[in-house]
């Protein structure tokens, strides 16, 4: 008995507390960054849903390929012939679950135009040669496609460095480069609808999208989907954005010959992260990031992601913030470092103070507490109640959102995988609310001061803002990637498990390369 009066009285202290001007000042802010979430994404469903309402409108006014294009007189061959090249580089590490399918949608584009499309490796060895060499082999007689061998990054991230020996290796007549990273599905019009924007207007800089995240049903799945969608709301805007995706980006091929504003050597000399680079270049000089309102593109998450390798993504993405290419860019760094760290706190902290008023009134009746007891109860539920709506408004708000994404990627890709919202769970999207924003602020201050990552099993370590050492070392590094557990060397067995991506693997090793560019 006595035990549980001190620990009302407790109860009863921490509740008071929570009832101070600060604490409800905590509070206020918490329900006011959920509304200000919901109202953002709101706008962000909004975008969504007038490209469905065209689609929908254009396919009952006659035209049965609005997936592909607006207009269907831009289908006919006097247009499509008059279409620029474009080539897609796809710098690839390691094969997962979803890499084939995900590769398929890819080169099958309805694109009318010359088109062609550069796997770009680090070496013979690595799982993903021997897969697309199979998916070329394939389509060999319908797609421009070929595997080219980037060797080991000395000066950049492998990433990076694949991405520019595929520069490098693109045809000499082609128009635009798309770089396309291998965890997202492209539609069949996506690749038309990209390039129509950058001959519509000229002014383009670098043209993006966004993934949409399919969570597996772990809580690191859904915590990946719930970092993800506050971002989104950068991306929905249906045209100007400040914000840069690596995963879809399309700029003109010339840039990169003539080195445009550095974009070449910006990337080679240290950099690595190549949307956070471009985005800074952008920015500096004050050209245009535009985000078309179809480029949303579902992204399938590993089905056994756990929570240790999403702890191990959320690394890699507070680890960015390090890196930098000029004064004015590490200052927005630091900024944004501040900001979101403030505002994740600020998310979770009510939610504890709530939990505390709750306690407190439920144990209000067995401990005979006075007034000014019953008072600061009283006061902490009303708070307590008032995050409660704001946290249903801004759930609804990403439900809706989400839903409207879904039934645009359907729309988009008619003939694929369909996508259904009753595979979320969105208890465990409330809960990954509140791990990933706990979370964030401890990954984003170890990243500060470790300057040090491994990224599918290389160390990268920056000093002041770029790479300075790369340590590669196979026998101690993990044989998976974290995110969509791909197999990232094509010698090492230690991982036991029979799963659907040890079959491929074993399916794809025998098959024989293709011809190396």
């Amino acid at each position: 008995m006595e035990a549980f009066e001190a620990f009302d009285s407790l109860l009863a202290a921490a509740s008071r507390a929570c009832c101070s001007p600060l604490a409800v000042f905590v509070q206020i802010q918490g329900c006011m960054i959920c509304l200000t979430l919901a109202v953002g994404w709101g706008f962000a469903a909004y975008v969504r849903n007038r490209v469905i309402q065209r689609m929908k409108l254009n396919t009952a006014n006659g035209n049965s390929f609005a997936f592909i294009c607006e207009d269907i007189n831009d289908l006919e061959h006097s247009a499509q012939r008059n279409l620029p090249r474009v080539s897609v580089i796809m710098p690839l590490k390691g094969f997962g679950e979803h890499n084939l399918q995900n590769w398929r949608t890819q080169i099958t584009s309805l694109y009318g135009g010359p088109l062609e499309f550069l796997f770009v490796v680090e070496s013979a060895e690595d799982p993903a040669y021997h897969a697309v060499s199979s998916l070329i082999l394939e389509f060999q007689d319908s797609v421009d496609a070929k595997i080219v061998i980037a060797g080991l990054s000395t000066t950049c991230s492998q990433k990076i460095h694949n991405q520019l020996v595929g520069v490098e290796r693109m045809h000499k007549d082609s128009k635009y480069v798309l770089f396309l990273d291998d965890d997202i599905r492209l539609h069949p019009g996506s690749i038309g609808a990209l390039t129509a924007e950058m001959e519509k207007n000229p002014e383009i800089f670098i043209q993006t999208g966004y993934p949409l995240d399919l969570p597996s049903g772990s809580l690191g799945s859904y915590c990946i989907y719930e970092y993800h969608m506050p971002c989104s709301m950068g991306f929905a805007t249906g045209g100007k954005t400040f914000f840069l995706w690596g995963g879809c980006m399309m700029m003109h091929a010339q840039d990169f010959r003539k080195d445009l504003y550095g974009v070449v050597s910006g990337l080679q000399d240290g950099g690595y992260s190549d949307d956070m680079t471009l985005a800074a270049i952008a920015g500096q000089h004050n050209r245009l990031i535009w985000s078309p309102p179809v480029a949303v593109f579902p992204h399938p998450l590993a089905s056994d992601l756990s929570f240790p390798r999403y702890w191990n993504y959320l690394r890699k993405q507070t680890f960015v913030l390090e890196s930098y290419i000029s004064k004015v860019n590490w200052l927005m760094n630091r900024a944004l470092f501040a900001t979101h760290c403030y505002l994740s706190w600020g998310f979770v902290w009510p939610y504890a103070m709530a939990l505390i008023h709750l306690a407190a009134f439920v144990r209000a009746p067995f401990s005979g507490s006075t007034y000014s007891e019953a008072f600061s109860s009283s006061c902490g539920l009303s708070l307590a109640s008032c995050l409660l709506i704001s946290t249903v408004i801004e759930l609804l708000s990403m439900w809706n959102l989400t839903k409207l994404e879904i039934q645009l990627c359907n729309l988009l890709s008619p003939e694929g995988p369909t996508v259904s919202l009753g595979s979320y769970n969105w208890g465990l999207v409330f809960l990954a609310m509140l791990v990933d924003n706990f979370l964030y602020p401890i990954s984003a201050i170890r990243s500060r001061f470790s300057q040090s990552i491994n990224w599918s099993g290389v160390r990268y370590h920056l000093e002041k803002g770029k790479i300075s050492k790369i340590e590669r070392s196979m026998a101690n590094g993990p044989s998976y990637s974290d995110l969509a557990w791909k197999r990232l060397y094509g010698k090492r067995q230690i991982h036991r498990s029979t799963s659907f991506i040890s079959y491929l693997s074993r399916k794809y090793c025998p098959l024989a390369p293709t011809k190396e560019v």
